[in-house]
């Protein structure tokens, strides 16, 4: 087999590969003689064809089967003669060699960018750093007291945090519009259910006692017909409802399976620690690796960034559109976001390969458990853990990246941000 390298641009490499007549034919024949025995040729018992009449038959056949094979081991060998570190699969350019001659191709393949990390002492993080105060506590009790409220229906006019049923009909111009009218719509005044205008001309209103408003819908507005415009709904209240809060008693408490009400806060904090602590981590190690990357100049192989494109997609649909069909959305939608997370990927494989890291096993230990803690039956996650080759593979990756970014951060200029807890959990809110 002969081999060489052609010049090419950025990351793709083309290789030129030759491969000997005499190895193919000799294969070929081979692969005859194998199926004189088996095949079944009109005129001729089973196994009792001549080698000739078979080699008419199947001949073809075979030498395709084989020069496709031959390809497929002379590329793996012609990329491991040359020391390439291929990303994605070849694309073959062209083929030649008519039967009892030499058969030549040309495969294009991307390699793996040559990525030079710099000076680490000179990069400049900010990590973030929060903790889980006596407040946050009280507040994410009180949102559980909320998850569990009674409602009594009340004959003052609606209040803000009350909820209030009405039926309504909108008309644009005096007339009504298809979508804008329904009976028996419940709403939370100042949880932003409905348009600013609706919600805010619900406030203050009573049972029995219809009123007519004007609602403004913004121009982006999802309904195309409304868009822009200013449409007139009457409604009516049906009724008008107050949150009761439960008390946080020890019968409150055994709704989520503690004991007490002390041993219920304990748990609210323990699980709201486990939270901000794996938060934390995931926002440092992303921000530092986001650091390093923008710092660096380097070309990322297309075929990567197609087959995470399809992998992000596929993935949003599976989570947003469980029913749909991945392929009938564009998954160059994806190709930004995709190109990020390649760099990011490029990167922290080349730290661990610079700095020859290796999972630390008590670490992967400690992961796994703290997965494990937030089910009922811990032990059971743990042993499920184990079992499964793929779940630990990905258990020592992220170690893996932890310890790539306490890499980073020991030789980095690191600062560190405090932030309130639910900035940190909630950034949108």
């Amino acid at each position: 087999m002969q081999v060489e390298l052609q010049p090419a641009e950025g990351l793709t490499r083309r290789l030129e590969i030759e491969i000997p007549a005499n190895e193919i034919d000799e294969l070929v024949e081979k692969r005859l003689k194998d199926m004189r025995g088996r095949a079944r040729i009109d005129g001729f018992r089973q196994g009792k064809a001549p080698l000739s009449v078979v080699r008419m038959q199947y001949g073809s056949r075979v030498r395709d089967d084989v020069v496709s094979e031959i390809m497929g081991t002379s590329f793996q060998k012609a990329v491991e003669e040359k020391e390439l570190r291929v990303a994605g699969q070849p694309s073959i350019d062209s083929v030649e060699g008519e039967p009892g001659e030499a058969v030549k191709f040309v495969a294009s393949v991307e390699v793996y960018p040559e990525i030079e990390l710099g000076d680490l002492s000179k990069l400049e993080v900010e990590t973030v750093n929060s903790e889980v105060t006596d407040e946050d506590v009280d507040e994410m009790i009180d949102t559980l007291r909320k998850q569990n409220a009674d409602w009594k229906k009340v004959r003052h006019k609606a209040r803000k945090g009350e909820k209030v049923t009405v039926n309504f009909v909108g008309k644009l111009d005096g007339e009504p519009f298809e979508g804008g009218s329904a009976e028996d719509v419940e709403v939370i005044l100042g949880e932003g259910q409905m348009l600013p205008d609706f919600e805010k001309n619900l406030k203050g209103i009573k049972p029995g006692e219809p009123v007519t408003f004007e609602v403004n819908f913004p121009e982006d507005y999802q309904a195309e017909q409304l868009a822009g415009k200013t449409a007139e709904f009457e409604v009516e209240a049906t009724k008008v409802e107050e949150q009761v809060l439960p008390e946080v008693d020890d019968e409150f408490a055994k709704k989520f399976g503690a004991e007490s009400a002390e041993k219920l806060r304990e748990d609210v904090r323990a699980n709201m620690e486990r939270e901000l602590n794996q938060t934390i981590r995931r926002r440092n190690k992303d921000r530092t690796i986001e650091a390093l990357t923008e710092s660096l100049e380097f070309d990322v192989p297309s075929s990567l960034i197609d087959d995470e494109s399809v992998s992000m997609r596929d993935q949003f649909v599976r989570n947003q559109m469980p029913d749909a069909d991945p392929s009938m959305l564009d998954a160059t939608l994806f190709r930004d976001q995709a190109e990020k997370r390649v760099r990011m990927g490029l990167v922290i494989m080349e730290l661990v390969k610079q700095a020859d890291l290796k999972p630390d096993d008590k670490r992967v230990e400690e992961f796994i458990n703290e997965i494990a803690a937030a089910y009922d039956e811990p032990e059971q996650v743990v042993a499920h853990y184990k079992g499964d080759h793929q779940m630990m593979s990905n258990a020592r990756t992220v170690v893996l990246e932890e310890q790539a970014v306490e890499h980073i951060l020991e030789k980095a200029k690191a600062s560190e941000k405090t932030v309130p807890f639910k900035e940190l959990m909630n950034p949108q809110g």
